[in-house]
């Protein structure tokens, strides 16, 4: 699947031989190296995807598009429809958020259950407009990226429903949602790296050969796992993802997670972005900003932002003063690896790499999501200037 005839013809170039015919080929996003790869996925995989997730959320219902169709998220949206007897009602506004286009889309659906798929963007534009629509979703599922705590929260309090989802095109879409995989899915953390395993497995990567090292999947006691670009931990019957392994910081000789930093400072309100900058003595110093949603790039434009106070000091050994400035350049989706990406929740990595645990899915439900915990065991030397 392609978004358009170009890229469809870019993409059966880059098959190479020796795989099974695949049933659907959905590409990634590229966020690990900024390519992507040609996924290979059996038509069971994504019904088992639709299936469990309809049990996990209560029932079949109405589901509203906002994603692009030839993902992997706005594929299964259309998918959950068909398999729940619906016709999926598209919400697809030009920019932003349009309050009278998803009014449109909810239209005699009074009395269905309802259910919507974003991003943490369009959740932020939508409630930053104030609407009270999202409110009327028996569930708002929210991935693509770590949801902000500030975020969840400004949702909560406005009445929407949501439901975390942590997943990728290998998995057929969200498999784990609120930190508890859906039916038949499996999760384990070994050595730090979260594992995936379950009926919603793709094929293989088919723009490289079948045994090319590059390929994510390896069996263990018969059981087929997909090893994930992420890290992170087993809380309390839950996954915790910290972040990706490729964003880690090194400070000091010790692995630090921008992510968990971020999860901190949230304790103070706002979102926060931690960067990496270069060191003569620790090599790299965990840099804390808190961007405005008025400010514009380049962030040298605005003034210093004050990032803490006496009682979030103490949180950090590290921390040397009360203000911050932000980076010296924009952020971009790939950049040298001690700076951090650019959203604020993002993926980042684990500071605190977890033993060997494992977790299976069941039908329940789940409840949402524990609140950020403190940080790393190391506290991470983190400097304001």
């Amino acid at each position: 699947m392609a978004a358009d005839e170009e890229g469809f013809d870019a993409a059966v170039r880059r098959l190479v031989p020796g795989h099974a015919a695949p049933e659907i080929v959905i590409a990634t996003s590229g966020s690990t190296d900024g390519r992507g790869h040609l996924v290979g996925l059996g038509l069971d995989a994504l019904l088992a995807s639709a299936a469990a997730t309809l049990e996990r959320l209560g029932g079949p219902g109405r589901w509203v598009t906002s994603l692009p169709v030839h993902g992997v998220a706005g594929f299964q949206v259309v998918l959950r429809s068909a398999l729940a007897g619906f016709e999926p009602r598209v919400y697809a506004p030009a920019s932003g958020f349009d309050e009278a286009l998803l009014a449109a889309a909810l239209a005699g659906t009074e009395g269905e259950r309802r259910y919507l798929s974003l991003v943490p963007t369009q959740l932020h534009a939508a409630l930053t407009s104030g609407t009270r629509l999202l409110a009327a979703f028996d569930a708002v599922l929210v991935g693509g990226a770590a949801l902000s705590p500030d975020l969840a929260a400004r949702a909560a309090a406005a009445g929407v429903r949501v439901v975390t989802t942590y997943g990728s095109t290998e998995t057929a879409g969200g498999c784990v949602y609120d930190g508890v995989p859906l039916a038949g899915v499996g999760v384990r953390v070994v050595d730090g790296r979260v594992r995936l395993a379950g009926p919603t497995l793709a094929d293989a990567y088919l723009d490289l050969s079948p045994d090319a090292a590059g390929q994510p999947f390896v069996t263990d006691a018969g059981r087929r796992w997909l090893v994930t670009p992420d890290v992170g931990r087993l809380v309390d019957g839950r996954l915790v993802v910290e972040g990706r392994a490729d964003d880690v910081l090194i400070s000091g000789g010790a692995n630090v997670s921008p992510l968990v930093i971020e999860a901190a400072l949230a304790g103070l309100g706002g979102e926060w972005l931690v960067v990496g900058v270069p060191d003569d003595r620790w090599g790299t110093w965990s840099r804390p900003s808190r961007p405005t949603r008025t400010s514009t790039w380049p962030p040298s434009a605005r003034p210093p932002t004050p990032c803490a106070r006496p009682s979030a000091r103490a949180r950090w050994s590290g921390w040397r003063a009360s203000r911050c400035a932000p980076p010296a350049s924009p952020t971009g989706a790939r950049r040298p690896r001690w700076r951090r990406r650019c959203s604020p929740g993002a993926r980042g990595s684990a500071a605190e790499p977890s033993g060997r645990g494992v977790l299976r899915g069941t039908a329940t439900g789940a409840a949402s999501p524990p609140a950020p915990g403190g940080g790393p065991r190391n506290p991470p030397q983190v400097r304001a200037d």
